[in-house]
């Protein structure tokens, strides 16, 4: 039974009271989806420690999941629950797990199963509730109208749209800074990042219960996919049930339902699976645009971010999506479209949509470039057999180093010469003992050194108590993760040093010539830090430590208030700048445009209304379908990521080949004319049949 509205207007217009609340609602839960996942990613990395690769796979595992859920909503919504019920019941699981979600990304809880245990938890109960969801509460905003306020209606849905691209833009850009630039426990503050989510979650199913009293609610009506779902399947058994060569042949394979099921819905279903034919290849599409929260937030990690008035996180530029898809929208409908049109090119859907295609093939070929050249500034790839050593001098003249069985350094290494670039050792096993000779004022020294395969290392060669002496120390074999830089100690003091690098930051460093360990850092200027010895305190300047480099400081000796330094840069900051990947989030951004809405929107033409959310389930199982392609290539099929770029180009261009035939081959109709037909040729009494009611409920 339908539950009476209480009637109540927006300002005396026809716009129902109860719209504010589901639309103030919609803005809350995207705030919420897409403030988590901005961050997620980076929290497998950095939180879990986990790889690239199966931090990837993860990700795009939630992102299936999360398009394959609608299709349960839908079904709760219009066999079970009602609308409204559902979403109140799936907002709960909702924010029970994001509740799990923050809980999960606190340090001090539990070891890392524990935190492992919460977030995927977590994680599926988002899923559940962000696309049981889905389906509904569009749908339900729909219900509020009256059959006559078509217009309010319409201008409701691009009210609601426009809630949803706001709440992505403003969470993708503030939860990074909340993790990147707030520290809870010592580190980034991931709960923090997913408790302020979690919060708007809890706001938005307040906001929705709020409005209870003024909703129209529409009683379950049944569901349409379940139906034909059920045409097909009793179209597929029946055919092959009858088989036999005696029995007459029908004009299509859906034919074989008629038995049971109304020309009516068989006609219907015929013209949905057409369509649904033509979603063969769109999971492609999907695969490569759900990776800006994946591969290319990675991607930002090894990428120089200060824009000068400004440092982004590299999990920040995802914003940049929603930003350009509501610049671009009236950009196309109100400027690009009718000048094509007025060029006399017949631009029809399917064309948009390979454009589409086409344009986010050129975004991954664009990213694969920017990968290329970010790989210039990566340590060299470490091989079996074979380490890296570079030369740090902190003697006062230069010293000729001469390693046994390699031919290295042929110039002597002048006093505190940064060294170019590192040189290869070729090892004659996994380990080797080498013999260094160093030759150094007429003196010739030897030290005899262990060195395995696939290690980096530094010789620092020093003068201490009268003589030469060396030390072979241990070098990272990568850039530091998330675009930090390193930083380690060498005390060429006699005294030993404790040195403050900043609030946060202590490390003591023994005397003569003693090593830290390395400290991980923000970028930036560190000016203010402080050297304490039994001489008393100084002041320590480290100037700035650059995004992804690694650096080697010296405390060379004591000059007024100061100690004095000397900075080597063992591994380069990172050189390419963020704004790089702007050309590639312009092109898929324009691709989502073309693909996205051209797609949904033609689909929808092609079908009868009562279908219109069978198109929808099935063009959400793309996106999920897309998504888990993405996750089998991380985790099957491991290579180099601009190779991973240039894979999912090819593919793309390939995907969009097909399409492309598919789409001339296809022919379009109108669903108007179909009914038409078939209410002049039904045959009125048709009792054994199944007819089919239309259906508002959108997916």
């Amino acid at each position: 039974m339908l539950s009476i509205s209480l009637g109540k207007k927006l300002c005396g217009s026809n716009y129902p009271l109860s719209i504010a609340f589901i639309v103030v609602n919609e803005f809350c839960e995207r705030f919420s989806y897409y403030g988590m996942r901005a961050v997620l990613t980076l929290y497998f990395i950095s939180f879990f420690h986990w790889d690239e690769n199966l931090s990837t796979a993860v990700y795009h595992a939630f992102s299936a999941l999360c398009y394959f859920t609608p299709v349960i909503g839908a079904i709760m919504a219009d066999s079970w629950l009602g609308k409204y019920k559902t979403i109140i019941y799936l907002s709960i699981v909702y924010v029970v797990g994001h509740l799990i979600k923050s809980v999960g990304a606190i340090p001090s809880l539990g070891n890392q199963v524990v935190h492992v245990v919460l977030s995927m938890v977590g994680l599926f109960l988002i899923a559940l509730g962000t696309g049981g969801i889905k389906p509904c509460v569009s749908a339900f905003g729909g219900d509020q109208f009256e059959e006559e306020h078509t217009s309010e209606r319409s201008k409701f849905f691009s009210v609601f749209y426009l809630s949803i691209n706001a709440g992505s833009l403003i969470s993708t850009f503030v939860t990074p800074v909340l993790r990147g630039d707030v520290k809870c426990f010592g580190e980034d503050c991931y709960a923090l990042a997913f408790g302020v989510p979690a919060a708007l979650m809890v706001l938005a199913l307040v906001v929705f219960i709020a409005g209870s009293g003024l909703y129209r609610k529409m009683p379950p009506q049944g569901n349409v996919l379940i139906e034909v779902c059920k045409c097909i399947g009793f179209a597929i058994k029946n055919r092959l049930k009858n088989r036999s060569h005696h029995i007459p042949k029908r004009d299509h394979w859906l034919d074989w339902a008629s038995e049971k099921y109304s020309k009516q819905l068989i006609g219907e279903v015929k013209m949905v699976t057409r369509v649904l034919f033509l979603f063969i290849p769109l999971p492609m599409f999907w695969a490569l645009f759900d990776q800006q929260g994946s591969r290319w937030t990675l991607q930002a990690t090894k990428m120089n971010a200060d824009f000068g008035i400004y440092v982004l996180q590299p999990d920040q530029m995802q914003f940049l999506n929603p930003l350009l898809i509501l610049v671009f929208i009236p950009i196309f409908d109100l400027g690009l479209y009718p000048l094509i049109s007025m060029c006399k090119f017949n631009f029809t859907p399917i064309k948009k949509m390979a454009t589409g295609m086409i344009l986010a093939g050129m975004a991954f070929g664009l990213a694969a470039i920017v990968e290329v050249k970010i790989n210039e500034t990566d340590m060299p790839q470490l091989v079996p057999k074979e380490s890296l050593i570079q030369v740090l001098n902190l003697a006062k003249n230069p010293v000729q180093v001469t390693i046994q069985d390699q031919d290295l350094f042929q110039q002597p290494v002048e006093a505190f010469q940064d060294p170019a670039e590192y040189s290869n050792l070729i090892l004659n096993g996994e380990q080797q003992n080498l013999r260094f000779i160093l030759q150094h004022q007429g003196l010739s020294l030897t030290f005899n050194y262990t060195v395995k395969e696939k290690s980096v290392y530094s010789l620092i060669v020093f003068e201490g108590e009268g003589s030469l002496s060396s030390r072979l120390i241990t070098d990272l074999k990568a850039k530091p993760e998330n675009g930090l830089a390193a930083v380690r100690f060498i005390n060429g003091l006699s005294q030993d040093a404790n040195l403050t690098i900043d609030s946060k930051q202590f490390v003591a460093v023994q005397k003569n010539y003693g090593v830290s360990e390395y400290l991980l850092l923000e970028r930036d200027k560190y000016s203010n830090g402080k050297c304490i010895t039994e001489m008393g305190e100084f002041t320590l300047d480290l100037g700035l430590l650059d995004f992804g480099a690694s650096y080697t400081v010296v405390v060379t000796n004591v000059s007024g208030d100061a100690v004095k330094t000397w900075k080597s840069e063992d591994i380069k900051a990172n050189s390419v700048h963020m704004a790089w990947q702007l050309p590639q989030y312009l092109l898929i951004s324009a691709g989502e445009v073309m693909f996205s809405i051209t797609g949904l929107a033609f689909s929808y033409s092609q079908s009868p209304a009562s279908m219109k959310s069978v198109l929808q389930a099935g063009w959400l199982l793309t996106v999920a379908v897309g998504n888990t392609f993405v996750l089998v290539v991380a985790q099957a099929a491991p290579m180099a990521q601009w190779a991973e770029f240039v894979l999912f180009t090819v593919l793309l261009f390939a995907v969009c080949i097909l399409f492309s035939i598919m789409g001339y081959f296809y022919v379009s109709v109108d669903p108007e004319d179909l009914r038409e037909k078939e209410e002049k040729t039904e045959t009125p009494s048709r009792g054994n049949m199944i007819s089919l009611v239309t259906q508002k409920t959108k997916l």
